[in-house]
């Protein structure tokens, strides 16, 4: 089994979901005690959420590069960043280690396209849904058709998971609000809806949507257990 390098804390609430899923998965294909093994390095969640807002990405990218470093010098075989915003470098994370980097939106394309869906509502950050990084290689890469939600909607979603998920609140009103949203990403004809960031699952599940949701968490998650184990399973 390889050794999973996790770059986490980005929120830890969803960190704790991605160690979770990865263990039970492992057990779940292995039996008996197995767990996975994995190594993290957990960054201040505060220190990023600022420079995301101040627009210094560079300094970002240089935080998650090191996060990557120390995690190539502590054994890890692989990359993870647990979270769809940084994979905004994640080009410039996967050419500073001689590690590959598991890309979040190709586990999440993989799921999708295996589902037979081709056109997707996809729910995030403003950065994840409005800029080209993410929904960009999925269009380009992956032949999805993207839909996002209009910008009142788009800054609801955003505010939700920088006020209330990345902090642990679940509101029932928020909840709300984005079953409204995804209902309209469906009335648009959105086949499926990706839930492009790591703690939207805390929110809403299958039973809040009339189409399927695509979790990047878990997709990520298992995607990551599989390379792992690769011909163990």
């Amino acid at each position: 089994m390889k050794t999973i390098g996790l770059i986490g804390g980005m929120s830890w609430e969803s960190s704790i979901e991605y160690y979770r899923i990865i263990n039970q998965e492992a057990r779940r294909l292995l039996g008996g005690t197995h767990s996975a093994k994995s190594l993290m390095v957990s960054v201040d969640f505060a220190e990023i959420e600022a420079l995301q807002r101040a627009g210094d990405w560079d300094e970002a990218t240089r935080m998650m590069i090191d996060a990557a470093r120390s995690l190539e010098r502590g054994g890890a075989n692989f990359i993870v960043i647990c979270t769809n915003t940084m994979h905004r470098m994640a080009e410039e994370v996967q050419a500073a280690v001689s590690l590959p980097l598991l890309h979040i939106a190709d586990a999440t394309a993989a799921a999708v396209k295996a589902a037979g869906v081709t056109v997707v509502g996809l729910l995030g950050t403003r950065f994840t849904m409005e800029q080209n990084f993410y929904r960009g290689r999925l269009e380009q890469m992956h032949t999805l058709t993207v839909l996002t939600p209009p910008e009142a909607e788009r800054a609801i979603v955003h505010d939700v998971i920088y006020d209330e998920l990345v902090i642990g609140r679940i509101d029932p009103s928020s909840r709300q609000q984005f079953v409204r949203i995804m209902a309209d990403l469906v009335a648009r004809g959105a086949q499926g809806i990706i839930l492009g960031c790591t703690e939207i699952g805390l929110l809403v599940g299958a039973a809040d949507c009339s189409v399927p949701l695509f979790d990047t968490t878990r997709l990520h998650a298992e995607a990551a257990v599989t390379m792992a184990l690769g011909d163990k399973k």
